[in-house]
């Protein structure tokens, strides 16, 4: 065999270092890592389930470099094949701990502005029972979290406010440790993309939970009244994994004095049944006890029945028109970031139901589960969306595949919630070519997902000429409309000349409107960031909106002030003031009664609408 030259040599070795050291150099680390998704398809329902906590401490450490990922910490090496002791970068169960669920940036001053990998773990013992199958449910990390179980990868989630499950069935040991490599680093092939107007969060910061199950179970289940039976019909469908996929379900309101059967074929199941159950609405929110069985493995859900619909430019519950009286808000406390207690999301219904509102916008990314569970006991009518927000790259696949990934795990999330009545695709975003295609998708996607609701999205305006003319309103059984006439725009009259120009055939919820004031500030009405400027804005918006035939709600922008990097002004110190309260909820600024004696009117002559 012919040997090489020197040179040739010298060439194989610059291309080829024998002292080439992966985790040092190579910058292609983390491909091995995205062909593993977890995604919707993975996901159970949950409500009824026996459930372990995996919250409390875990073991915490900031990663700025992603060593973890590209070193394998996950493998714990610590000694060669010689058996000679190795040194490592880390310390699993020395590091400092903090609490799950809780964004980073809130548990510690040093955190709270950083961006990027942050490494959890935590250890935690196992004993089978009898079950089949365990599951370990992640409520939402932001924004990727790549799992480890036991030295074995177990997959990579992308989206930062839904959730997700691992299979750890085979994995699991009787000590086990999980090592969760969370990034909140934005990027503009995400969704939400890199430019947002909101903090950006980093951290497990919803629940941790195990569940165990038989080897056949109940995957997924879908009840809601029929659309078009008249508010008389139930539908039910129902998913079943396992080998015995072939058999009946058995579903029973025992209130009712009901139980109905659904077969089962090839691991579906749908069937209507004649039932005449007390309808859900805001004044009287009744819920029932629902409960499905299939062969040893059951689950219960708290559901309301109620029917939404759209009819020409009016939305109709349970055979009435209704008008949408509301509030947008974001998931987000002084305290604990996105990490909303169920003590702060009632605080904030209340606080909207304080104002008179029927109705609330959970901007711009989905909230926790229990916000929708909690407006189902409430009577909060909601408007639930995904983070496709702004400059999105809509001329990604994997980006819209990312985009219908949390489109989907949001919507069978939360199907059974009576509160949620809108699924939103998206907001303001650039009517071009490649965001139609994109967001026609999205909508054909949640129609397959949950034909009972209608599908909206907040939408752009044509300032040119001041009418509604985004192509996408073709797509929408609802129209929402984001305007800032007042603020932003400073003439007031185009706002009118707005309404004159546009004749949509569609209901329209303003779903965004609103100026800056900073808390208790005083001034003139023409002093930009006064609350008598915001007022006044309030002021002429309303008496606009309520003469607007086909405008059939909105939702101003925001309930209270909330962080934003973006918001640099003196007044407004990293916070978006844009809210009828302060950060804290203590001071409600005037505009929150002008909108509190808005709805009120409208309440008072309610048959008009």
């Amino acid at each position: 065999m012919m040997k090489n030259s020197s040179k040739e040599q010298s060439d194989l070795n610059k291309n080829n270092p024998g002292n080439f050291n992966a985790q040092l150099h190579d910058e292609s680390y983390e491909a091995p890592y995205l062909s593993r998704r977890l995604t919707s398809e993975s996901m159970i329902v949950t409500g009824g389930r026996e459930t372990e906590s995996l919250n409390g401490f875990w073991n915490f450490a900031i990663d700025q470099y992603d060593t973890c990922i590209r070193s394998k910490w996950y493998e714990e090496k610590y000694a060669d094949e010689e058996g000679r002791r190795l040194p490592v970068d880390f310390s699993f169960d020395e590091w400092d701990k903090i609490q799950v669920p809780s964004c980073w940036n809130t548990q510690r001053e040093k955190f709270m502005l950083y961006e990027g990998p942050a490494v959890y773990t935590r250890t935690f013992l196992y004993r089978n029972r009898g079950e089949k199958k365990v599951l370990i449910k992640f409520g939402a990390a932001n924004y990727t979290a790549k799992i480890f179980l036991n030295a074995q990868y177990m997959g990579l989630h992308q989206g930062g406010s839904t959730p997700f499950f691992i299979d750890a069935t085979e994995q699991l040991q009787p000590f086990n440790r999980i090592i969760v490599v969370v990034d909140n680093t934005r990027k503009r092939e995400q969704v939400p993309c890199k430019n947002t107007d909101w903090f950006n969060y980093g951290g497990i910061y919803r629940d941790v939970e195990l569940f165990r199950l038989p080897e056949t179970y109940i995957k997924d289940a879908f009840i809601h009244l029929l659309p078009g039976s008249g508010r008389e019909k139930v539908r039910v469908e129902l998913a079943i994994v396992g080998s015995a996929a072939d058999d009946t379900a058995t579903v029973s309101i025992p209130e009712l004095g009901w139980k109905g059967e659904v077969g089962v074929r090839n691991g579906r199941g749908a069937a209507v049944f004649d039932l005449q159950p007390e309808l859900w609405s805001c004044d009287r929110p009744k819920l029932y006890d629902v409960s499905v069985s299939y062969r040893g493995d059951e689950i219960r859900e708290r559901i309301g029945f109620r029917e939404i619909r759209v009819e020409g430019t009016d939305i109709w519950l349970n055979g009435e028109r209704i008008f949408l009286k509301g509030v947008s808000i974001h998931e987000e406390s002084t305290a604990n970031g996105k990490a909303l207690t169920e003590e702060e999301i009632k605080e904030n219904f209340k606080l909207a139901k304080e104002m008179n509102c029927n109705y609330v916008r959970l901007a711009h990314y989905p909230h926790t589960e229990k916000a929708a569970r909690i407006a189902d006991e409430m009577g909060i009518l909601l408007w639930e969306e995904i983070p496709v927000y702004w400059g999105i790259a809509f001329d990604h696949a994997d980006t819209y595949h990312d985009a219908e990934n949390q489109l989907a795990e949001l919507v069978l999330r939360d199907r059974n919630r009576a509160s949620v009545i809108i699924w939103s695709v998206g907001n303001e975003n650039a009517d071009t070519d490649e965001r139609l295609a994109f967001m026609s998708g999205l909508i054909r996607k949640v129609k397959e997902l949950d034909p009972s609701r209608p599908v909206s999205a907040a939408c752009m305006l044509d300032y040119v000429h001041h009418a509604m003319a985004d192509r996408l309103i073709d797509h929408l059984d609802v129209i929402g409309v984001n305007q800032y006439y007042g603020w932003y725009r400073p003439d007031f009259n185009d706002l009118i000349q707005l309404f004159a120009n546009s004749r949509p055939a569609k209901p329209v919820i303003i779903t965004e409107f609103g100026a800056d004031a900073y808390p208790g500030l005083r001034g003139t009405v023409d002093e930009k960031g006064t609350e008598d400027c915001q007022q006044e804005i309030y002021k002429k918006q309303v008496d606009a909106l309520g003469g607007i035939a086909y405008v059939k709600g909105c939702s101003p922008w925001i309930l209270y002030d909330f962080r934003c990097p973006r918001r640099l002004h003196v007044t407004q110190n990293y916070y978006n003031t844009k809210g009828l309260l302060s950060a804290d909820k203590t001071h409600r600024k005037l505009a929150f009664h002008v909108m509190q004696q808005f709805y009120a009117g409208l309440n008072e002559r309610r048959d008009d609408l």
